[in-house]
Parts: C-alpha cells; structure tokens; sequence
C-alpha cells in the first residue's frame, strides 16, 4: 500500500449536524467529525436500541482519530474493518446481556485521512458522497433491497426512490444473523476534496443533483450541513437527518506554523455522553451544533418541539478527557462500556482493537463478565432453592399449625355403623385427615331418627373429650327412650286391636242368644205352613 513522504500535506476541517426530524421521538443517528476521521452511524432497533447501537459504532471508530500508526495506509484500513467488526460484537454482547436492545444495529459509513489517502468503510445505506473539481460522485453502494433490485434491472434508480421497501437493509453490523464485515476501499486524496456522510434520512428524500449543488455553491462548511439538513426535512423526511461536511485542506509547509487543529464533534445519540469518546480520542470533544436553518417553518418548530429544550443547552457543551477531568476534580473514569480505553506506558490513551494491550482488556473483560454471569447464576440457584426450602418450611411450619389446632377439637361422627368419638375436625387438607379416630360406642347408627344420622355425618363438634362421651351418652339415652316409647306404642296398639276383635263375637253371642225365640217361632210358621 502507498505511504506518502511528500512534504506536502493535507488536512482535514469538518463539521456535522444530526436533527432528530418532525415525526421520530429520539435521534438514533450519530456522527463524528474531526481531524483526521469522519463518521456517520444509522442506528436501528428502537427508542433505545438504536441510540445504543450507533453510539457503540462511532465509540468504536473513534480512536482512529489519533491511531495513525505514523501514516501506514495499510494498516489504518485493517485498523478500520476491526473496529467495524468490534463494534459489531460489541453491540451483539450488549444485545445478549439486555434483552430490551435485542435486534437492534447501526450502519457504519466512515472516512479517514491518512498520509494523503482517502480510506472509506462502509456497510448499511447510509452513504459517502466526493465533490472533486464540481462534479459530485456516490463513493458508497447501499447495502439495501432496493439497490438489490436496481443492480438486477428489476426497477430503475427513480423507481427506487418511492418503493415501499426502499428502507429494507440488507447488511449491517448488530444483532442480526447477516454478514457484519464493512466494504473498505482506498483513494488517492486530492486538495479541495468535499466529502458529505449522511443517513438516509437526507440522501433518500433529495435528488444528487441538489446535494451537488448546494456542496459546490456553499463554501462555509456548517452552513452548507445546516442548508442540506434543512432542505431534507423540508423536502418532508420523516426519518432522522444527520450530515457529516468535510474539506480536505493544503498545506504546503506544515513545519512553518502551526497545524490546523479543530475540536472534534459529536452529533446524535452518540453526543448524550461525550466523556467516553474524550478519553478515547484523548483530547476534548464538542457537541455539534444544533440545525438552527428554517427554524421559522412549521416542520422545524415541530422538530424544536420534540428536541426540547435541552438541545438547545448542548450546544456549547463540551468534555475534557479522563487526564484533565482527574486534575480538576471531576470523575475521570476510563470505561466506555463497551470498548474499554487502555492508557499505555507512553500515557497515550487507546481503544484501538488492533492493540495487543486492548485485545487483552476484551479478553479480560470477557473472562470477567462470564465469571459474574457464572456467579450472578450460581447466587440465583442459591435464591432459588432457598426460597423453595423457605416456602417447604413455611408450608410445613402451616401445616404443623393447622394440625396442632385441629387436635384441640373432638367430633362424634360415624365409623362401621356405630357412633365414634374422633380428635380433630371432621375435614381433610390436601388429601390428609385431621382427625383420628379415639373410641367407639355401642349405638347403632341405625337406630337413630334420620336428623341425628345426618348431624353424624356431618360431625358433631366438641371442645373436650368430655363433652363429646357425654354428648354421647345424651344420644345413648335419648335413643333408648325414642326405642322405649316406640314399643309402647306398638303394644298399646295390639290391646286395642284384640278388644276389638273380642266385641264382634260377644254380639253375636248376645244376638244369638236374644233372637233364639223369634227363630222358634218363625220356624213353626213355616213348619205349620
């Protein structure tokens, strides 16, 4: 690969502008614009996922801005792809660990000046655009459906434009089961180069022609990002609107002042939390200014709106890496979450995944996060089986209770056809009776009239064994008054019949004996007849 030693050089001035548009909730794009590197992430996936996502991306790229490597345009392309690929593991771990991210995943459209060189990765559609000499060329194919369709001749490029699937992204790095490795190709850089990195959110609502013109005609580079992000919105984008402006400057004798030197800024999702992306690039870092072009439109006040106010507070905001925060007093911490920062012997700051020492620090961390994941697992079994064994006690200890207080209570109920005195209660828990049987009478269930039958099977409830023997011995009693009463009456009943039986015959007798004369006297009639 080529590596310049000519004693010109070219530098890179840049800017960005990330609005969240007038009909999403959050911004999930995110930019980078500095020195020597230039970045937009499309994230995808959510409210949070996608902030998450393309955030994870530029952290990722971002220490590019300062890990040249003296120059070597061969490295700095490997250098690209793996961070593009670190990033992608990145966000594939952090998606595993919570569950709420899962399926989320960003585009990555990146641009780096090395040693006169234009190195470019790219995966999604997102995309770079090169004005060289006036005439605007498209640096990036889209990774998507419908640039599917077009290369087959299935629609044409106007056709595209309207196609229902036209946001359909065929390659991205996350949470997806697809192929994450970014197209990487290098160019020779030319002075007044004019690069732009959009999402689609610009590049997919207007025409090259006017991105074209607006590049060449605007020569301010902030006013040419807010006047194209602008016209996106007006031209009724309902995504998310962000645009990276970068001119490649030269300077003949570098050696004979000093070197131009910009802040980098941060657009986006990615802007929420500017320390960890200061200590990468270990220098300071800014929030990128917010559109402040149309503001007077009905689309931008609904956009204003739903930025809220706290945009307008971050304009200004900026973060000092870990080494100055740690001399003012402010926490200066190294961790980016994701990627972590590894100062070497030399002070300098990195989160190059090429480095040995931050490809330990993976390692490490990964080791790390399974032993947690090992213990957080181990203590959950623990919990889990002591909570079980709490509940088995505390069943038992019920169980325990609910028996002890059933033995305080008798009941006479019914067992083989007598009456029987039980402990307990005449019911069951679970399939198990509480109550036992204590002793057995000698009355005969059936015997009893049927409401006592009834009570007896039901129970007859006591508080003593005292109670439940006399209880027993009232029904001994009445029972065998109910028998005694029963017999008098049925021998009642058979005198009663006997005396009339013996009635009927006296009569006859009676009859008899008193008609015998008239009998005579008829039988002499006849006889005399």
């Amino acid at each position: 690969m080529p590596n310049s030693s000519a004693s010109q050089k070219l530098f890179l001035y840049s800017t960005t502008v990330s609005d969240v548009g007038t009909v999403r909730s959050n911004n999930q794009d995110s930019s980078f614009a500095g020195e020597h590197l230039i970045a937009i992430c499309d994230g995808m996936g959510g409210h949070a996922g996608g902030d998450t996502a393309s955030t994870i991306a530029i952290r990722s790229l971002a220490h590019i801005e300062h890990d040249d490597l003296g120059g070597d345009v061969a490295t700095v392309s490997s250098m690209m792809e793996t961070s593009v690929m670190a990033a992608h593991d990145a966000i594939v771990g952090k998606a595993k660990h919570e569950r709420s991210l899962a399926g989320m995943g960003t585009t990555v459209t990146a641009v780096a000046l090395v040693a006169g060189y234009w190195i470019i990765a790219h995966i999604g559609d997102s995309r770079a655009y090169l004005l060289r000499d006036g005439r605007l060329s498209r640096m990036t194919t889209d990774h998507s459906y419908v640039q599917h369709l077009i290369d087959t001749g299935r629609i044409t490029p106007s056709e595209a434009r309207n196609h229902p699937q036209r946001n359909v992204v065929m390659r991205v790095i996350g949470d997806f089961d697809i192929d994450p490795h970014p197209d990487i190709s290098i160019r020779r850089a030319h002075p007044a180069d004019r690069w732009l990195l959009c999402s689609d959110g610009l590049c997919g609502v207007l025409e090259d022609s006017t991105i074209e013109e607006i590049l060449a005609a605007t020569s301010d580079l902030e006013q040419c990002a807010q006047t194209l992000v602008s016209l996106a919105l007006k031209a009724g984008s309902t995504d998310n609107v962000t645009a990276v402006v970068a001119d490649a400057t030269l300077a003949l004798d570098a050696s004979s002042f000093d070197a131009p030197h910009q802040t980098p800024l941060i657009g986006g999702a990615a802007s929420a939390s500017l320390e960890p992306i200061a200590d990468i690039v270990n220098q300071p870092v800014a929030t990128a200014p917010a559109l402040n072009v149309g503001r007077g439109s009905p689309a931008q006040k609904a956009a204003a709106l739903v930025q809220s106010t706290s945009d307008e507070s971050s304009r200004q905001h900026g973060a000092q890496p870990s080494t100055v925060r740690e001399q003012t007093g402010e926490k200066a911490g190294l961790d980016t979450s994701e990627i972590p920062v590894v100062q070497k012997r030399d002070g300098r700051l990195t989160a190059d995944p090429n480095d040995p020492e931050v490809l330990k620090a993976i390692r490490d961390n990964k080791v790390r996060a399974r032993r947690e994941k090992k213990s957080r697992s181990l203590w959950g079994r623990v919990a889990f089986f002591g909570i079980i064994i709490a509940i088995l006690v505390g069943l038992a200890s019920a169980a325990a209770s609910v028996w002890h207080w059933s033995q305080s209570s008798y009941y006479l109920g019914e067992s083989d056809g007598v009456v029987t005195i039980y402990q307990g209660v005449p019911t069951n828990l679970f399939g198990l009776s509480l109550s036992h049987e204590i002793e057995r009478t000698d009355i005969r269930v059936s015997t009893l009239p049927r409401s006592w039958r009834d009570q007896l099977s039901q129970g007859i409830t006591m508080d003593t064994l005292s109670d439940a023997r006399q209880h027993a011995e009232l029904i001994r009693r009445e029972a065998t008054t109910l028998r005694s009463e029963s017999s008098d009456d049925k021998t009642g009943t058979s005198s009663s019949s006997s005396s009339a039986s013996a009635s009927p015959s006296s009569s006859a007798s009676r009859s008899s004996s008193t008609a015998s004369p008239s009998s005579s006297s008829s039988a002499s009639a006849k006889g005399g007849a």
